[in-house]
Formats: structure tokens, sequence, C-alpha cells
């Protein structure tokens, strides 16, 4: 199969849809691979590192689309990319459709078979080629969201994790999933006071038990939520479901100086001030409130976010590759759930019904 690796060209996207060391594997075992100039600059690989282990080099985004059977990348397509996609073109990539009828439409147009890594199934329900870009989300929003409460960016002035004699920061983390585990193990090991919601007891119970005391579990209800982001310094949005968008749990009822990090965004967000944002303009303010709504968190990253992610999607994309997207759904049914739209027709339960298709 011909495999073509684009350069994202989304606002301060610098992953790469595969590292030369998952093209090697491509490589090895007969497929033609074509990287795009400097596709993997952002992330610290270069063309020669790529052409090295066999790759052609090719030098516009154009070229990549029109020589490939299969396009791997890391975030959705944009305007620009939605006429260069082919009929019966593979496209494999995060979508998150749920969040933009205007891709779906796109998407629907072009004839291709859109396989979301979001999407993408285990039989226990985990999502495998999400969870690494959630840990890093997860563990950036505690990052940024630390940054933001500084005064001069118009956060409360709060140091999370206080000094002798000063209380430390309280954090709220809505969601108790990949994103929301990894945001309080870091909050809690900057010293903040952490109280994570979920609806789900098995997993609060869980994090109960894998956590340090100073990180305290509540079950989400708005009256609880209502409660709590009174009295939070930075507030972490995490919740997912899967293929669909985020729900709206938070009201505007913070405090001056409140910073929430919504790593929803993708999905919609889950806040209902949230609208996304980007690495170059990151935040906005609303009733004396930071908002932090970057879509592509993990991009700020980009050689952590590239070797996980290409750790994951590999032994897919190997898959793909070598038995052809038909067969390779037919065979594996986590594959199976990352189709999303195939041929002009919408697949997937949750996106067909969030914009009534």
């Amino acid at each position: 199969m011909k495999i073509g690796v684009p350069k994202e060209i989304k606002n301060n996207e610098n992953r790469v849809g595969m590292t030369p060391a998952g093209v090697y594997e491509l490589i090895k075992r007969k497929h033609k691979v074509y990287v795009q100039a400097n596709a993997g600059f952002g992330s610290g690989f270069f063309d020669e590192d790529y052409e090295e282990v066999g790759a052609t080099i090719l030098n516009s985004i154009q070229e990549v689309y029109t020589s490939s059977d299969m396009i791997v990348k890391v975030k959705e397509p944009i305007e620009m990319e939605y006429e260069l996609i082919q009929h019966g073109q593979v496209i494999f990539t995060y979508f998150h459709f749920a969040s933009s009828e205007t891709l779906t439409n796109a998407m629907i147009k072009s004839g291709s078979i859109c396989i979301a890594y979001e999407t993408v199934e285990d039989a226990d329900g985990t999502l495998p080629l999400l969870v690494p870009m959630s840990e890093v989300a997860g563990r950036m929003s505690i990052q940024q969201g630390a940054k933001y409460l500084e005064k001069p960016i118009k956060g409360r002035g709060v140091l999370l994790g206080g000094v002798p004699g000063v209380p430390p920061g309280k954090v709220l983390v809505l969601g108790a999933g990949v994103v929301g585990i990894q945001a309080a193990k870091m909050a809690a090991g900057l010293g903040a006071h952490v109280t994570i919601m979920d609806i789900n007891m098995k997993q609060l119970r869980y994090v109960n038990d894998v956590m340090p005391n100073h990180v305290v579990t509540e079950f989400s209800s708005e009256y609880n939520i209502r409660n709590r982001i009174k009295e939070s310094d930075l507030i972490v949005g995490g919740v997912l479901i899967k293929g669909a968008k985020a729900p709206k749990l938070i009201t505007k009822d913070m405090r001056p100086g409140t910073v929430i990090v919504d790593v929803a965004v993708d999905q919609g967000g889950c806040f209902e001030t949230t609208r996304a944002t980007t690495h170059e303009d990151p935040t906005y303010i609303i009733d004396d409130v930071v908002h932090y709504c970057v879509a592509n968190m993990p991009g700020a990253v980009p050689y952590t976010s590239t070797v996980a992610l290409t750790n994951v999607t590999l032994p897919y994309v190997l898959k793909l590759a070598n038995e052809g997207w038909e067969v390779a759904c037919k065979n594996s049914a986590p594959l199976s759930k990352g189709l999303n739209i195939v041929k002009g027709e919408v697949v997937y339960k949750e996106i067909a019904e969030t914009f009534d298709l």
C-alpha cells in the first residue's frame, strides 16, 4: 500500500502522523511511504531521518494526497485539505466529528473512508488511541492552569501548592477518566487540594484507592458542581462521551480570577462558555474567568506526543496497510469501531444522531 504522511497545517500543530521508527516498520513490510518535506521538523524528526529508513520525501501536501492510498496524520483535515482527499482514500486520524458539522459534511462529500483514532475501542471499552493524548493533555492542564493563575495573566494570583502558613490552591477536576486522573495526579504532586468528580462510583472508588489523601472524590451532580465551582481556583474539564459532544456541566458562577481548562474542547467542550482557542492565542476572559480552551493541547509538546501516538497507532496502521481497510476492519472489532464515515455514509451512531443524519 502507498501511505502518505502530510505536514500538519492546523494552527501551531507541530506533531506528525508517524515517526521514522514507524515508517521503518511499514517499509520493512514492502509498503511505500510518502512524507511531506519538513513534516516531522516540529517534532524533532528531519527529512533525512525518514529518507534513511526508506521513505520518499515529497515537496507539497498535494503530492502526498495524490500519491497515497491511505493518509496517516494527527489532526482532522482543515478546509484547504478537503479538496485534496480522494474518493475511496483512507484517512486515519483524529476527527472529533461531533464538534464540527462542516467537517462531517466535507468528509461525506469526499467519498473517503474516515477512520477516527478517538473511536477505536477495545473490548473493555477503553479507547487505546485516545489514551496517550489524554494522558498528555491531562498533565498539561495543570501545568497550564498553574501558569494562568498568575496575576499578570489575570488569574487569582494563587500558587497551587501554597507555602507554609498559606493554604494550597483548590483544583476541581470534572471526570475521573484518563484526563481527570492524570490532572489530579499532577495537581496533587504540586501540593494542591484536589476534588475529582464523576458519576461512575466504580471509578471514584479506584481514584480514592490510588490517590493521596489530599485528593478527594465526590459524586458529580449539578448541585455538587455548583457548590464546588464557587470555591475552586482551577477547574479542569475532562468529560468524554465516545464520539458525541461533551455535556455542558458547568455554569458561570465562578469567582473572579478562576482559571478553567477545557480538555474536552475537541468534542465541543464541557463548559457553557467554551470556544476553541489556539496555542497562538490560548486564552480569553469572560466574567473575569480565564478560559484556556486550546483544541490541540498536546501539540505544544510535539516530541513527546508524536512518539506516544505512534506507539499506539502503528499496530493499526500496519493492519490497515497489510490487509486493506475492509478486511482489517472486518477482522478487528476495535478497528471497525473506528469507522465513522464510509464513502459518503455516516456509520457511527453518535455522529449520525448529533447531526440528525
